[in-house]
């Protein structure tokens, strides 16, 4: 299981020398990279060259412009949104692959449903991970479903490797370990806690295989 820190916030920027020990990938968060744009990518690789940095650009079109703004950048991984067009996918698969990056396509406008992707779904090889998210508003709003870590066992039935994030913390650590995703993404309980460094290491101590869920481990 690989421990994805997310930063938001141009202030959680600071916490990249306390984070290098302890994720696997640094992922700039959208609204981060909608105040800071391409500089908070190079910032990360500046500050944790040995660690991965995954861009949330959510992109939904122009995915062959976006892609190579965010790779050429330095990020190693992005996100595309699963309602993306086939086309769409296919543009950033291909840049993906050109960089040698891999992409996460994310499930989030369509939480909440029965299937979170059709049956039928298939992507470019550059396409690592199925990343199930529960949106933040609605959870903000008091909706304190759990159906995106329920998720994630059906995505492993589908021959996903799964990337899960929203609302994680100590609280659902537990449960989210028994799902076995192998991305964990960790925002606000590590970097608005009062410790961060303290809170990102009792994360990655409980984690069973620390280190490993990449796409390349399976091969």
């Amino acid at each position: 299981m690989l421990l994805q820190v997310a930063f938001d916030k141009p202030e959680h920027l600071a916490l990249l020398a306390q984070m290098k020990a302890f994720a696997d990938i640094i992922e700039i968060g959208t609204p981060l990279l909608k105040r800071l744009g391409l500089s908070a990518i190079t910032t990360a690789r500046e500050l944790c060259p040995e660690v991965m940095v995954l861009a949330d650009t959510k992109t939904v079109d122009g995915g062959q412009f976006e892609a190579d703004m965010v790779f050429g950048a330095g990020a190693a991984f992005m996100t595309v949104l699963s309602c993306a067009s086939s086309a769409t996918h296919e543009a950033v698969g291909k840049r993906a692959a050109a960089f040698g990056a891999t992409v996460a396509v994310d499930t989030v406008t369509e939480a909440g449903k029965k299937e979170l992707l059709p049956l039928n779904a298939v992507f470019p090889e550059s396409f690592g991970y199925v990343a199930v998210h529960s949106p933040t508003d609605p959870r903000l709003a008091g909706n304190i479903s759990t159906s995106h870590i329920e998720a994630v066992r059906k995505m492993h039935d589908r021959g996903f490797l799964v990337s899960l994030a929203g609302g994680i913390g100590p609280d659902t650590l537990e449960a989210v370990i028994a799902v076995e995703p192998e991305i964990l993404v960790v925002g606000s309980a590590i970097t608005e806690s009062a410790s961060p460094k303290e809170v990102a290491r009792w994360i990655r101590d409980r984690l069973p295989n620390p280190g490993r869920g990449w796409p390349w481990d399976r091969r």
